[in-house]
């Protein structure tokens, strides 16, 4: 990998070389560098020296200006304001760096300097139930996490924490003990359906069959809650249907993974049942240090800033007054695994925000008992609602949550409307497949261009639009730069040339290429997907204006022009496909 050092680096470390040789004593001094829209970019730091120092910021940058050395990189700066430095860069140097990112395979991002170890807890389906819209958003931040972490070089361990153990299995596992051909494949017509949606099918009659035997029948609820009582305690039978079940389930779930386009691990599959060797040592030590007591009989954890409405202390119930364990002994017992076992550095949960309360006591919890290496080891990612055109919760008309494989089903079908307008030359089972990849990749890119924290209105009308903020729109940009390299003529190739003045718009988006790898430090550091896709789409955007004031097969420049707006054309292609490929979308060549 090649390092490359970004425009803004260059210019930051000429700016503080020449603030040090102006005046020695602010050396060390930060000069506030960003981009802006008087100049390339704005140095602010001299009013906050100046001020410091007490002296006068214009005067003081009017010595950073006189100490600038003369080179390649910097054109112009100029004093304006109070003491603000505004700096116009050389078109030679923004499309040489762009040369130095387009002769690396990683586009000149570097990895992290001193990567660890993370595990991810996201996607937590319930075994035996069906995913619904509430699971998206986890999936899909996650995934898009997971990613973003990998490229930049972390070791990432993920876990997918499913809800696989507790008193229903009882009541599904006797029934099935009852009535044995309940889960048979042979018994339903699979043939019609995928294998995920067939398995799901077998699962809903199970449950709803159990469901209704146990409200109905006495004698049937005494046995169910028998039989959760030999599935804790080990029974072969019993587990061997448990298993059964599981099993089925994660078929179910691989199915709605697939069509989702996300890839989970069966390995990676680490659900609540895991843990439980591990509850009676959790609330041992808890109870020997201390930081649990007996209250009532239950095993708690108080907080004095966690009260009820009646003012009296919440707590963190770790174990049952009938000795039973609920959410909060699970998930430390996970909390000792991953930095026990994992080794892990950092912890992250992608969870609702509903949740917050709960993890803020499990993470304050551990960090009592010592099982974190660092006091913000754990971190909740907590995402907002999707909410329906009405702004709440998304729900049915019959007031059910959304079955996420319906969802997708619309939004695949939705996108394909779109696909048969735009591409009149592709095959059947070509504008299958990109209406797979656009309408999943606006499902997605709706959900990550928002930040996770906030709830966002479910809208497929806008999500597959050509127009505005969408994934549509990023891959179509993809497209036509695909389109371009392909119809170059005989001798027209995608090579840089320092040597020519850029038009505006040619500047405007080698600057924004340039910020690629600074973008995604930030966005790694801050768990941010949506500054990604707002990235992104500001990238397609200025190709967008690139694209209608800068002819590039036809550039009246003659070849060399020709040429150099291929090169830009290509690293924009690029850095499309890998930032979209960081948020789990498809950049489809042809659209």
């Amino acid at each position: 990998m090649t390092s490359v050092s970004s425009l803004a680096a260059t210019v930051n470390q000429c700016l503080a070389d020449a603030l040090a040789a102006a005046l020695p004593e602010a050396a060390g001094g930060d000069p506030l560098l960003r981009r802006s829209d008087r100049a390339d970019f704005q140095a602010n730091g001299m009013l906050a020296l100046a001020k410091k120092l007490g002296g006068n910021p214009r005067e003081l940058a009017a010595k950073v200006v006189d100490a600038l050395p003369a080179g390649d990189v910097i054109a112009q700066v100029e004093v304006s304001g109070p003491g603000f430095l505004n700096i116009t860069l050389t078109d030679e140097a923004v499309t040489r760096t762009l040369a130095a990112r387009a002769a690396d395979d990683r586009l000149g991002v570097p990895h992290a300097e001193a990567p660890g170890t993370t595990v991810i807890d996201y996607s937590q389906p319930n075994v035996a139930k069906e995913m619904h819209v509430g699971h998206l958003r986890s999936t899909v931040i996650g995934d898009a996490v997971r990613r973003i972490l990998e490229h930049r070089g972390e070791t990432v361990i993920r876990r997918h924490h499913i809800g696989d153990w507790g008193t229903q299995f009882g009541m599904l596992i006797q029934f099935l003990i009852e009535h044995p051909h309940e889960l048979d494949h042979e018994s339903d017509a699979a043939g019609r359906e995928g294998e995920g949606e067939a398995a799901m099918a077998r699962l809903n009659r199970l449950y709803k069959a159990s469901r209704a035997k146990f409200d109905s029948d006495e004698e049937f609820k005494a046995r169910a809650r028998d039989r959760v009582v030999q599935l804790q305690s080990g029974d072969e039978e019993t587990l061997a249907l448990w298993h059964k079940i599981v099993d089925e389930s994660k078929v179910y779930f691989q199915g709605v993974y697939q069509k989702l386009d996300v890839e989970i691990l069966d390995r990676d599959v680490v659900g609540e049942s895991a843990y439980n060797d591990d509850l009676h040592n959790v609330v041992r030590e808890l109870e020997e240090s201390g930081v649990a007591v007996r209250s009532d009989g239950a095993l708690c954890v108080f907080f004095d800033d966690v009260k009820g409405p009646d003012g009296n202390p919440t707590p963190l119930i770790v174990q049952k007054s009938n000795g039973g364990f609920g959410y909060a002994a699970t998930d430390l017992a996970a909390i000792r695994d991953r930095v026990g076992n994992l080794k892990a550095d950092t912890l992250l949960y992608v969870v609702d925000a509903r949740q917050a309360l709960h993890f803020k006591m499990v993470f304050e919890t551990a960090r009592r008992a010592g099982w974190l290496p660092e006091a913000d080891a754990a971190k909740q990612l907590a995402f907002g609602t999707v909410l329906g055109a009405d702004g709440k919760p998304f729900k049915t008309r019959e007031g059910e949550s959304v079955r996420l494989v319906d969802l997708l089903d619309e939004a695949i079908d939705r996108a394909a409307a779109v696909v048969r307008e735009k591409a009149r030359d592709l095959s059947e089972e070509e504008i299958a497949e990109r209406s797979a990849q656009v309408g999943i990749g606006a499902v997605k890119y709706a959900d990550l261009s928002n930040s996770m924290t906030r709830d966002y209105i479910f809208d497929l009308n806008r999500m597959v639009s050509l127009n505005g903020d969408t994934s549509v729109y990023l891959q179509y940009a993809h497209a036509r730069i695909r389109s371009i390299l392909r119809r170059a003529g005989e001798g027209q190739h995608p090579v840089a040339h320092p040597e020519l003045p850029l038009a505006p718009a040619e500047r405007a988006l080698g600057l924004h290429l340039d910020a690629f790898a600074e973008t995604l430090a930030d966005v790694a550091r801050e768990y941010a997907p949506h500054k990604l896709a707002a990235y992104l789409y500001q990238l397609a955007s200025l190709y967008t204006t690139f694209y209608d004031q800068c002819p590039v097969l036809k550039a009246e420049g003659g070849p060399a022009q020709v040429e150099n707006r291929l090169f830009l054309s290509e690293v924009t292609g690029r850095t499309l496909a890998q930032g979209m490929d960081l948020l789990g979308l498809r950049a489809p060549e042809r659209l």
